[in-house]
């Protein structure tokens, strides 16, 4: 099954699977281990909006950073611009914050309140470079989009 067919069924998986819940960690606690799962990716999980920085949500993978401040590293950049960032190579991101040496791309999506504030992301590493693509993009915001 190619990449678009997968991310196809798990959009409609994650939107079965979350419909009429309304814990937002449980939620993201579902949704961060649907996407581990189904794409075998190195870590993936949520980081929340907490005051002035990213706190540590539900996550799959190795231990991570606990706190990541407004406008750092790869997640808080991305809460800061309000927009998803694709990186080939982590080493190349100025700022990067290094929570695993075996990560070597990342993408970050921002989760967005029905109010329009971002209340968390969703912080995916691969330990291969240049693995996330336009089609990763497209379906991570859609299943983030899900998440209101």
């Amino acid at each position: 099954m190619d990449k678009t067919e997968k991310y196809r069924l798990l959009t409609e998986q994650i939107r079965s699977l979350i419909a009429g819940e309304t814990d937002a960690v449980a939620v993201m606690a579902n949704v961060c281990a649907a996407i581990h799962e189904t794409m075998g990716f190195f870590w993936t999980g949520f980081y929340r909006v907490v005051g002035d920085e990213l706190v540590l949500g539900p996550f799959q993978g190795p231990v991570a950073c606990m706190h990541i401040p407004y406008g750092r590293g790869v997640c808080g950049t991305a809460w800061e611009q309000r927009e998803t960032i694709v990186v080939p190579d982590v080493e190349q991101f100025p700022g990067h914050i290094a929570c695993s040496s075996l990560s070597r791309s990342e993408i970050v999506v921002p989760v967005f309140s029905q109010g329009g504030e971002v209340v968390a992301v969703l912080d995916i590493d691969s330990k291969d470079l240049s693995t996330f693509d336009e089609t990763d993009r497209h379906y991570l915001e859609a299943i983030c989009h899900l998440i209101d």
